[in-house]
């Protein structure tokens, strides 16, 4: 009878020293926390027997610990060194150096523009004149155009006309023109040159042109019947 009481007491006494050792007897708890759960998974658990239990042992917090915890990384580097980049499919760069396809940051300076050329002044290298101001005056200066004949009633007479354009900036207010007239014979011999003079069609404003028509004449007895006169060349004075 007593031997049958020992051996029902044998398991619950068990159970009641496996709690205690986990909270006590094995050492400090971990971080504040003590395994629950059923120790023997069934029956078949005998003491002295070193079985691992089927089911996870889940430890709950105890009355009075740190709420602390602390955790691990996997990616931290263990005591064998720092991690392999190749093995990560991480990229490095050497120190001093640039990544392809960026800038140093101060360095890029902005595009720029194209010079733009700009055109030279009108007139660029001539003084131009003041405004208000009058250009000096220029004496007159005349020209003569190729004398136009026409015949008259007389044959020692024609008709001579002369354009006379000044080309200065004064006017001419008097002057002459001379006609060398040729005598010419009935074989077309030129006999000889005579010259007369008719006043200019005074005044002739500075850059204006006056035509005038003239009645150029010699003595008569000088152009025989067979005879005539032409009028060559004119020349002109003024003042």
């Amino acid at each position: 009878m007593l031997r049958r009481e020992r051996r029902a007491l044998t398991p619950l006494t068990l159970l009641v020293l496996a709690a205690a050792c986990l909270t006590g007897c094995g050492g400090p708890a971990r971080d504040g926390y003590a395994a629950a759960g059923a120790v023997a998974p069934g029956p078949e658990r005998r003491a002295g027997d070193n079985v691992a239990p089927r089911t996870p042992v889940e430890f709950q917090r105890l009355a009075g610990s740190p709420s602390s915890t602390t955790s691990t990384s996997a990616s931290t580097p263990g005591p064998q060194g720092p991690a392999d980049p190749a093995r990560s499919g991480a990229t490095t760069t050497p120190p001093g150096t640039t990544p392809p396809g960026t800038e140093p940051p101060g360095t890029a300076e902005p595009p720029q523009p194209p010079p733009v050329a700009t055109p030279p002044a009108p007139g660029a290298g001539t003084p131009a004149p003041k405004p208000g101001t009058t250009p000096p005056a220029t004496p007159a200066k005349l020209t003569l155009s190729p004398p136009t004949r026409t015949p008259a009633a007389e044959r020692w007479c024609e008709n001579v006309t002369v354009a006379f354009t000044n080309t200065g900036t004064t006017p001419t207010r008097s002057g002459t023109v001379s006609f060398a007239t040729h005598i010419i014979g009935a074989l077309g011999i030129d006999w000889a040159t005579i010259t007369t003079a008719q006043p200019l069609p005074a005044p002739i404003p500075g850059g204006t042109t006056k035509t005038q028509t003239y009645a150029v004449c010699v003595e008569p007895w000088r152009v025989p019947l067979g005879m005539h006169i032409e009028t060559r060349t004119t020349t002109a004075t003024w003042t």
